[in-house]
């Protein structure tokens, strides 16, 4: 346990040091396209799709997680600690959130709105085409303030329950998700991944939440943060986003819209003007989250030898 709380630490850093490498030999790089090969609806008859989509998918974490789970229970103490910093940073992407919003910000003040719409193209899968400003950065800052969970929290709660192999497992089902988990012709065969990405993510949302309404308790925005909380967490689709973005969109003041489909805060400033009241909350959660973390396995590992 005390090599797990080192690990966590030294991923981290790892993390804010060397960032999401682009590599077609990335792990999570090489987990998509084999989630791409076989992913694909009309490879198979629509009666079956549903448990090609269960199948596939079990089969999908099992292989992508046995590696890690090799190092876990395999490899000595020493490469241990020399292998699982690196292996769990390829399960997380706390500096890559912030890079992705920072882009759009950069493309929109430097290229315009039409350099912010490719930008932002590349972070979303709606329609960008007609995005203003503000929903351009709009846009951004939901999917940092969504993936908080997904890329940060999450992978660091599984690692703490059940080590590398659980961090690995839950990417593998978060990623399966993001490329499977639509109501389009994917929808049988992505049907599995989405509900277990849900599920996955259920506790993760929840203690992301009550660690950003006590980051914004101490800065004075409680009240916000949760009528925000209590009256738009629900209006995005699905039942774990919404916490992180409607917290966040409370406490620091600004209005996360898709148009169309949902509005979450209230506009007491522009995203221009809160953006980095954004990133601060994020960075602070990842943070908070990691120390305490961190603490709970130090001190399980003290109280074994107690």
């Amino acid at each position: 346990m005390a090599a797990a709380a080192v690990v966590v630490a030294a991923s981290l850093l790892v993390d804010r040091l060397v960032g999401d490498p682009h590599s077609r030999y990335h792990p999570v790089a090489l987990l998509g396209r084999f989630i791409g090969w076989w992913g694909v609806p009309d490879r198979y008859p629509v009666r079956i799709q549903r448990s090609i989509g269960v199948a596939g998918a079990v089969l999908t974490v099992a292989l992508f997680a046995a590696p890690f789970a090799l190092v876990e229970f395999a490899a000595p103490w020493y490469l241990y600690l020399l292998l699982a910093p690196f292996l769990l940073k390829a399960c997380l992407a706390w500096r890559a959130l912030e890079e992705h919003a920072a882009a759009v910000v950069q493309a929109l003040g430097d290229g315009g709105i039409d350099a912010g719409r490719r930008e932002v193209g590349m972070m979303v899968s709606r329609d960008t085409a007609r995005l203003d400003p503000e929903h351009v950065l709009s846009a951004a800052y939901e999917s940092m303030t969504e993936n908080l969970v997904d890329s940060i929290v999450s992978p660091l709660f599984y690692f703490g329950l059940f080590g590398l192999a659980g961090a690995a497992a839950f990417r593998a089902v978060n990623t399966l998700d993001a490329m499977l988990g639509y109501r389009d012709e994917r929808a049988r065969i992505g049907w599995f991944p989405a509900r277990i990405d849900d599920i996955a993510n259920f506790i993760p949302a929840r203690l992301t939440g009550l660690l950003l309404l006590a980051y914004f308790a101490a800065k004075g925005r409680f009240a916000p943060a949760w009528a925000a909380l209590c009256r738009d967490r629900k209006k995005r689709p699905g039942f774990n986003g919404g916490i992180p973005m409607a917290v966040i969109a409370g406490g620091v003041g600004v209005r996360l819209e898709k148009p169309g489909a949902y509005t979450i805060g209230n506009p007491e400033r522009t995203l221009a003007e809160g953006g980095a009241g954004i990133v601060g909350a994020v960075r602070a959660a990842a943070i908070i989250f990691a120390i305490l973390e961190f603490a709970a396995l130090f001190l399980l590992w003290s109280m074994s030898y107690t």
